[in-house]
């Protein structure tokens, strides 16, 4: 059976690649596909709601991850990643420019999907292992 801390990975992993997707290919799709335009996601509401997708559903899995596994270096690597989309969007186009911001943007979803596979991955090795002490 699939755990709450599994599934909120797997999502948290998804959101941060979509947030890179968002940053680094809407310019492209955009230019391509000028009708997207209408659908206002060059806007900096969306980075807003990402936000509020990304933030609880990180902090939930990783530390229910880390609770199960002790590997707290992970809660670090994963709470680098939110500061940094936090900072993208407080700081935003205006004070770090636009390849400011879409560096802190992709390095921050880079560091949170990196810590959200690692703690996936250590997870399922938790739970599948044999070992009285588990």
């Amino acid at each position: 059976m699939r755990t709450a801390q599994e599934i909120t990975d797997k999502f948290a992993i998804s959101l941060s690649l979509l947030c890179a997707m968002h940053c680094l290919a809407l310019p492209v799709m955009l230019v391509l596909l000028p009708s997207l335009t209408a659908l206002q996601l060059d806007n900096e509401a969306f980075h807003h709601w990402m936000l509020v997708a990304v933030l609880p559903t990180s902090i939930y899995a990783l530390v229910m991850g880390c609770k199960k596994h002790k590997r707290y270096q992970l809660l670090f690597l994963g709470f680098t990643g939110l500061t940094l989309l936090v900072l993208a969007v407080l700081l935003g186009e205006d004070i770090t420019g636009e390849y400011g911001e879409k560096t802190l943007t992709v390095l921050g979803a880079t560091l949170i999907a990196s810590g959200h596979y690692l703690n996936f991955r250590l997870c399922q090795q938790h739970t599948n292992c044999d070992c009285s002490r588990h």
